[in-house]
């Protein structure tokens, strides 16, 4: 009976260290994205996602409805590299809530994003994630953007 529990014990503590290891390696995966995106270097974006990533935004329209933007990923990438060096941008990330199920793992940021030193907008970022190998790649990203309700 004790071999069975101590057989059980070392069985659950490895399978939380797996679980923990892999939260982290998720973690890190999107902040090399952000790196990427600071830097405007488009080869290190490519580097965390799939090449069929999709990206979304939910926003509002001028009569106040929500409706979801959908941009390709190449066109996103053009638009980052694309932007003028004199403009300063960075979205800082509050936090990170990862929970992940075998080859899946889901990642929900809260952000607040600054434009030449000022606040700009807030929102959440809701990452989707898949294990290729070892690594994992974001393969759909899904935000909101408000002016309100930021802290």
């Amino acid at each position: 009976m004790k071999n069975g529990f101590l057989v059980l014990l070392f069985l659950l503590v490895g399978s939380v260290k797996a679980q923990d290891s892999d939260e982290v390696a998720v973690q890190k995966t999107i902040e090399a994205f952000f790196e990427g995106f600071h830097r405007q270097d488009s080869l290190m974006i490519k580097e965390t996602a799939t090449r069929d990533m999709v990206l979304q935004t939910i926003s509002k329209d001028s009569a106040g409805n929500n409706f979801v933007r959908t941009e390709a990923f190449s066109k996103f990438l053009k638009s980052i590299v694309g932007i003028p060096k004199t403009t300063q941008f960075q979205e800082v990330i509050k936090g990170y809530s990862i929970q992940i199920d075998g080859p899946m793992a889901n990642a929900w940021t809260p952000y607040e994003f600054r434009l030449n030193n000022a606040f700009h907008h807030c929102g959440v970022n809701s990452f989707q994630l898949v294990k290729h190998k070892e690594d994992w790649k974001i393969v759909y990203l899904i935000d909101t953007r408000r002016t309100e309700g930021c802290e």
